[in-house]
């Protein structure tokens, strides 16, 4: 029953992934949400988003943001990033239309399971789920991460179940 909230990996933080590998294992978009994946909570791309998104350019990925708040919000974001955007969205599949790939070549990556991880699921995307990087979070959010801790929990018995890793520190290790 929660299998459906459980990510394909789950990994500390989304600076720690490894997109090289990600694209030589045929990715080609990225979706990504913003706020506590990428920044903390309402603040503007920094050096090191800006650092990524500039390699994932090199590297050949095509990008999108996938926000649920509204337009000012995700464009002072964009602004330093200059990808595309979707705000007040749950629209994964409208967001691969968007930048051109399909199920089998995207990859979503979130820091919520009932959001983020769901959505993706939901639509058959491979999804990364990351730490939140903030701890200071709104009400609503800090309630959904006391449900997230029961969905985790049952996410890592499984992982030791299949002897895989449960948390990943860096993403270095082949699945």
């Amino acid at each position: 029953m929660l299998q459906c909230f459980y990510p394909d990996k789950y990994i500390v933080s989304t600076y720690q992934i490894n997109f090289d590998r990600l694209y030589e294992q045929g990715y080609r978009g990225i979706i990504f949400d913003i706020d506590n994946t990428l920044v903390e909570h309402g603040a503007p791309a920094d050096e090191r988003s800006i650092a990524l998104f500039r390699h994932l350019k090199e590297l050949g990925f095509r990008i999108m943001l996938l926000s649920n708040n509204k337009e000012p919000r995700v464009k002072m974001f964009n602004d330093a990033v200059q990808v595309q955007y979707l705000f007040k969205a749950n629209g994964y599949e409208q967001a691969m239309k968007k930048i051109g790939t399909n199920k089998k070549t995207t990859v979503f990556i979130g820091d919520q399971l009932f959001t983020d991880v769901w959505g993706a699921r939901r639509c058959g995307i491979y999804s990364i789920l990351v730490q939140p990087i903030a701890r200071h979070e709104e009400i609503q959010i800090v309630l959904k991460r006391y449900l997230e801790k029961i969905v985790l929990a049952s996410y890592k018995r499984t992982c030791r179940k299949q002897g895989r890793i449960f948390l990943y520190k860096e993403d270095k290790d082949a699945d």
